[in-house]
């Protein structure tokens, strides 16, 4: 589990980017941070992997605080992905996926092993391992980015927005492939995104920041499109609120009063 207890950023200028943020992201699940640009769900998904530190307040993972351990010694064990990838370009695919077990000292056999396996799982043809990155497209580069993400099979992972780059098609593939890698591999996941839609499709639990880095509502994706609370995270889910709950609980058997009940 990682808690956020009372963490605040402030920056010199003055300008808060995270406000007293609270919040507790259970083991195992997938969090989505939510929001528009400004609001601080980027700032706080750094400060977990401590790239920005707090400025009050403290972050835990599985009760021990982040502070207390060596910033490189803490990233290598959190997988980090981001957009467009972050691929080193002068490396192969396989070398790319083996990053970190090298930084931690893996036999080059092992490591690369490893990666080959993991392109199977996350559907790339082992025929890419002798691949540069500009000779995939967008999102194979993310599938790689997310393979070399679970290289060291870390118990957490970090996701910046990572499939905000590609197209809506190969967006959906990547965000079905994700859902089944999580359903396998239950990892701890904190996942930042501009798009509710994506949160809703991806998200145990969202938290909905605004601007000023305030944390609006925490809640599973059934509450936050039930019972939004009133102003800002009403208008941010949109006048379409009745039709992304019955998309998402399709099971349950709604009429279009229903639906245009749940809209107002």
């Amino acid at each position: 589990m990682i808690k956020f207890d009372g963490v605040t950023k402030r920056y010199a200028d003055g300008t808060v980017a995270v406000d007293d943020l609270n919040l507790e992201i259970p083991s195992g699940q997938i969090t989505v941070l939510v929001g528009p640009s400004g609001c601080g769900k980027t700032t706080s998904l750094r400060m977990i992997n401590r790239m920005i530190d707090p400025t009050s307040g403290s972050i835990t993972i599985d009760g021990d605080d982040i502070r207390a351990k060596d910033p490189a010694d803490l990233r290598r064990g959190i997988g980090y992905v981001i957009q467009h990838a972050g691929l080193f370009p002068h490396r192969t695919i396989i070398d790319n996926i083996a990053t970190v077990p090298y930084l931690l000292g893996w036999d080059k056999k092992k490591a690369r092993a490893t990666a080959m396996e993991l392109m199977e799982r996350v559907g790339l043809d082992t025929k890419m391992a002798k691949r540069y990155p500009f000779q995939l497209s967008g999102g194979q580069q993310q599938r790689v980015g997310v393979a070399r993400a679970l290289a060291a099979d870390p118990p957490v992972m970090l996701m910046d927005e990572p499939f905000s780059a590609v197209d809506p098609i190969v967006r959906k593939s990547l965000q079905d492939e994700f859902l089944r890698l999580q359903s396998d591999l239950q990892k701890t996941i904190a996942f930042v995104t501009h798009d509710i839609d994506e949160a809703v499709k991806l998200g145990h639990r969202i938290a909905v920041f605004q601007v000023g880095g305030v944390l609006a509502q925490y809640a599973t994706p059934e509450e936050l499109l039930a019972h939004p609370a009133e102003g800002f995270v009403t208008d941010f889910l949109g006048g379409d609120k009745g039709l992304k709950r019955l998309r998402f609980n399709r099971e349950l058997e709604e009429t279009p009063d229903e639906v245009e009940a749940a809209e107002r």
